[in-house]
């Protein structure tokens, strides 16, 4: 997390986080033969060009009037790649690939947004507030933080878009060298009852995005938790025993989306004759028995009521996760050094998952695994506003047009989530149908 002092300081690290994050994401759009970045990988989300000028657009947009005061150049591609899409109820996107500008163009307009969002920084303090609204909120550093954390979130959604392009229209990189552990016995740990804070307090100069203020605590009762994410070989179990056959597993809704789509198993399986195998990032594998399954919250919350449990609540996670024994709370869950690789799967250090029990010194202080990487964690939690609640002048929408009933808190972060999006206080949220996000699960029982 970003503490805005020492002036020129964090001007120098808000201009490398900048930098970096842009590497990233070229590297990314790198790996897509070019005559595939019209692919639409996802039916529910835009075609891949679309990204290609999004991250500067919504660079552009942010900044442009409130800080650099530039001039728009090209409105017409402001305005086309100002938004992604998130469709609620079946309504998918029908646009054609020609309906999209030319890749050179685009490119284009890529190059000169940079030069110009970078001209005008150069001359800006980072306290410096903008015209609009006054404050720590909306200083030079906050939008910067934004514009940065948006397109790191937007390096973990484009992994897995990318994820279901077909091997031959990517760039393969080297298979990664697998981790060998034990097996996994996944067995429940009690966590006693206690506080846990969510949120950050508005006070202070922490940067978060709107719905991570303000912060309140929750006493939680005795519980039981998955000491690891739940994994391919007990969902196996789950579809071997015809979960997804028999719909007193399943909500009406769930039901009837599984039914309607012909939903059969987690999405990242595919079956081979009498095995299944798994869809990884760059090659087809049989299914890794202790790597964490990723599925979508119905199918999650139908196996959670098969084995007899739930999903946990928001404030059950936080409480597993950053809670201690004298009551304290951790900023990680190990403690309070900065995330590393020896820590867990995150931070775009591995393309895959790993098995659950791969990084001990991970855990939390009650014994539990896997917390943060390696798939994000649904909760039974929907996204909505805690009080106090106000949402950013210069982006309303970012989560208040997301506190719909509709979708739910994830929690933890996955093997392509950066760093500065592991603090405790960072909330991630999808619908309960969409099956494609690097999310998995652990059950709770009360």
């Amino acid at each position: 997390m970003l503490v805005l002092r020492d002036e020129a300081g964090v001007q120098d690290e808000l201009q490398r986080r900048l930098f970096d994050a842009r590497t990233n994401t070229d590297s990314l759009f790198d790996l897509v033969k070019p005559d595939s970045l019209y692919e639409r990988p996802i039916p529910e989300r835009h075609r891949i060009v679309f990204y290609v000028g999004h991250l500067e657009a919504f660079d552009w947009n942010l900044l442009r009037e409130r800080v650099l005061q530039g001039k728009a150049f090209h409105p017409e591609f402001d305005q086309l790649f100002a938004f992604g899409i998130d469709p609620v109820g079946g309504g998918l996107p029908s646009d054609q690939p020609q309906d999209w500008p030319r890749l050179e163009q685009v490119r284009e307009y890529v190059a000169r947004v940079r030069q110009s969002v970078d001209a005008g920084l150069a001359g800006l303090s980072v306290s410096d507030e903008n015209l609009e609204d006054k404050g720590p909120a909306t200083s030079v550093a906050a939008l910067l933080n934004v514009a940065i954390e948006h397109r790191l979130m937007h390096a973990e959604t484009l992994a897995y878009m990318l994820h279901q392009l077909p091997p031959d229209r990517k760039n393969r990189l080297p298979r990664e060298l697998e981790l060998v552990t034990p097996p996994v016995a996944n067995e429940m740990v009690e966590i006693p009852a206690g506080p846990a804070t969510l949120g950050l307090p508005r006070e202070g100069d922490l940067f978060g995005w709107d719905n991570e203020f303000e912060a309140y605590v929750v006493n939680v009762p005795t519980f039981a938790v998955d000491r690891y994410k739940v994994t391919n070989r007990q969902y196996s179990a789950f579809v071997a025993a015809g979960g997804y056959e028999d719909s007193a597993y399943w909500s009406a809704e769930n039901w009837a989306w599984r039914t309607a789509e012909d939903i059969r198993h987690p999405v990242f399986w595919q079956r081979d004759k009498e095995r299944w195998n798994l869809r990884t990032m760059f090659d087809e594998i049989p299914l890794p028995p202790d790597w964490p399954v990723y599925v979508s919250h119905a199918e999650a919350s139908a196996y959670a009521r098969w084995a007899g449990k739930s999903l946990p609540r928001e404030a059950q996670w936080h409480r597993a996760a950053y809670g201690t024994l004298d009551e304290q709370e951790r900023p990680y869950p190990w403690g309070a050094q900065s995330p590393n690789p020896k820590r867990g799967n995150f931070d775009f250090c591995r393309w895959d998952p790993t098995p659950v029990n791969a990084f001990p010194a991970g855990q939390s202080a009650f014994g539990v695994h896997d917390l943060v990487g390696n798939g994000w964690e649904w909760t039974s939690t929907l996204f909505a506003p805690f009080n106090g609640f106000r949402p950013f002048s210069f982006y309303p929408g970012y989560s208040a047009n997301f506190f719909d009933g509709k979708h739910y808190v994830m929690k933890g972060g996955s093997a392509r989530t950066a760093g500065c999006m592991l603090r405790r206080s960072f909330r991630n949220w999808f619908q309960p149908h969409y099956q494609y996000v690097y999310a998995g699960f652990r059950c709770v029982a009360n």
